[in-house]
């Protein structure tokens, strides 16, 4: 797969496990991409779950998308970092796949809101697939 392939792959499977460590015991959770392109992959969550609080503590992360109907999984590891572009924060509240976000909004109002909503970026990570075809293969990393 080229850098391009990772991506396209990321962005069609948006449901991706991430592994963060809390202390010394790895935590994995399912969390929604916004995207993954050149400028990184992009995902959200909230300061007052454990998962920001990891990220935080220790940014060293990795994550694993698969897709079911072609078989194929990519594993990417990487530092995030916090985003504070508060444009690329109002586009992710805006875009129709966000609607939970608004009824977030109306439920808690939009400072409490604003106070929370924290977004990372995972940059210049390296990726590694597998394909049941590849499965006894060395990995080989492709730098994204």
């Amino acid at each position: 797969m080229t850098k391009q392939d990772i991506f396209e792959h990321i962005n069609r499977n948006q449901a991706f496990f991430l592994a963060t460590m809390d202390g010394n015991q790895p935590r994995v959770r399912g969390m929604h991409l916004f995207r993954a392109d050149e400028d990184g992959i992009i995902f959200h969550t909230s300061a007052i779950k454990d998962v920001c609080r990891q990220i935080i503590a220790n940014p060293r992360v990795e994550l694993c998308s698969y897709d079911f109907q072609a078989n194929v999984q990519v594993r990417v590891t990487g530092t995030l970092e916090k985003v504070e572009d508060q444009a690329l924060k109002n586009e992710i509240v805006a875009h129709p796949s966000r609607g939970y976000l608004k009824d977030i909004i109306a439920y808690i109002g939009e400072e409490k809101f604003n106070a929370t909503f924290t977004v990372f970026r995972l940059k210049n990570g390296s990726a590694v697939t597998w394909t049941l075809e590849t499965n006894m293969a060395p990995k080989v990393p492709i730098v994204l």
